[in-house]
């Protein structure tokens, strides 16, 4: 194991719900290479997903590990303990070098007045007008700013700090990319807000090289950004303006860069967040999750015959148990029920059809269903239960597939944000 593990600039997370894709995905970043980027694959699982596949962590490893053999792949890569903390890290410690460590479930838990008395007494620079190069103007904050975000964020920073030190314990220091995690909440976190809460994360001395705030706007899984683009574009460079201030004033990592959680599909921010990273000089984790599940569902749709039928299936199924489904990620999911197809109809679906409702390739044609598409998304849980015949499937398909996985990974995502 490295002394001290080190996230590259620009790195990739990549779900594989059912440890079938890893190829192909790795692909992708081989072609990125052949383009003339680096982008490190880090191939990312939560404990939620485990559990409703019964799949372990360590098949994740066995899978990347794999695929970095058979393809020669040189570089960086990463197994991520997606989504981690306390009670749930344990299976991951053995497989995984990359932690997400989830503390949005403690963030509006009050810190004790103590801690948080203590907080604003070291931290008398956070105070006054603060000018941050490349923020256009001062960020005004006063004593009760920076009481009112200790109280909301300090007791989830101390919980990453508890996190962090179990892992080093169990694990080694620097023998893993510690990362956390705020993203899955109801209020995005401002740039003075996220001052605040890495002046915290310094002080709990948690070396994370990644940190994902929730951004202005919904990331609903598997569909493109909702909200005010503008404000994005602003909010997401004074974050990595505020982040290259915090590592040189607090003495973090400095290779700290932002992730952007359910980042997969969402076409219309990739423009400004290339132009970001470029013009400040900045890293990006992008997190793409359960796209590359919808390429399989692809996949199979698109071979026809028994793939088209296990599809229209899946879908049967994923709209008969819709709410179910849906509850675990109310956050990042917004379907309108009205909108989706009725199981009868999708079963008369040609494979054409069925690709055209799901696939989500950035051009828009009036066939394209982003409510089917975020059903489906959330539906993986059928696919698990299908007794081996979803991935008997995936194994008979393995080239249409693998060809749908690369293309989207690479053309979808790497290319728009890091080569375009």
């Amino acid at each position: 194991m490295p002394e001290h593990l080190q996230l590259s600039k620009y790195s990739i997370g990549v779900g594989d719900r059912f440890a079938h894709q890893a190829k192909a995905q790795l692909t992708a970043c081989i072609q990125a290479r052949e383009a003339g980027v680096q982008v490190t694959p880090v191939w990312n699982k939560s404990n939620r997903e485990h559990l409703i596949i019964g799949s372990e962590p360590s098949q994740t490893r066995a899978a990347a590990d794999a695929a970095v053999e058979q393809l020669g792949w040189q570089g960086a890569y990463f197994v991520d303990a997606d989504h981690i903390n306390l009670k749930t890290s344990g299976r991951f410690l053995a497989p995984c070098d990359f932690f997400t460590m989830d503390v949005a479930d403690d963030i509006g838990r009050p810190a004790e007045s103590a801690a948080i008395d203590a907080f604003v007494r070291r931290h008398p620079e956070l105070i006054g007008q603060l000018s941050i190069p490349r923020i256009d103007h001062p960020l005004p904050i006063d004593e009760a700013f920076v009481r009112r975000v200790a109280s909301k964020f300090l007791a989830a920073v101390q919980q990453a700090g508890l996190i962090y030190r179990d892992l080093a314990a169990k694990r080694g220091e620097g023998a893993f990319v510690p990362e956390i995690s705020m993203d899955e909440t109801d209020a995005p976190q401002t740039p003075p807000e996220l001052l605040v809460i890495l002046a915290a994360i310094a002080d709990e001395q948690i070396p994370i090289q990644t940190i994902a705030p929730k951004f202005t706007g919904r990331f609903n899984k598997g569909v493109d950004y909702v909200g005010d683009l503008q404000q994005f574009t602003k909010e997401f460079r004074d974050d990595l303006a505020t982040i290259a201030y915090a590592v040189e004033r607090y003495g973090l990592p400095r290779n700290l860069k932002l992730s952007v959680h359910s980042g997969s599909d969402k076409y219309s921010i990739y423009p400004a967040i290339r132009e970001a990273i470029r013009d400040l000089d900045a890293g990006v984790h992008l997190k793409t999750a359960g796209t590359t599940w919808l390429e399989e569902v692809i996949g199979l749709a698109e071979s026809g015959g028994d793939g088209l039928k296990l599809a229209q299936e899946v879908y049967a199924e994923a709209h008969a148990h819709a709410a179910e489904l849906c509850a675990p990620y109310a956050t990042v999911i917004d379907i309108h029920a009205e909108n989706l197809p009725l199981p009868v109809t999708v079963a008369s679906w040609t494979s054409e059809q069925f690709v055209r409702a799901l696939r989500h390739d950035g051009k828009h044609h009036p066939e394209f269903n982003p409510d089917l598409r975020q059903l489906l998304h959330v539906g993986f849980k059928v696919a698990a239960g299908m007794n081996g015949r979803y991935t008997r499937a995936l194994e008979a398909n393995e080239p249409i597939i693998a060809r749908n996985v690369t293309a989207n990974l690479f053309e979808r995502h790497i290319r728009p944000i890091f080569l375009d």
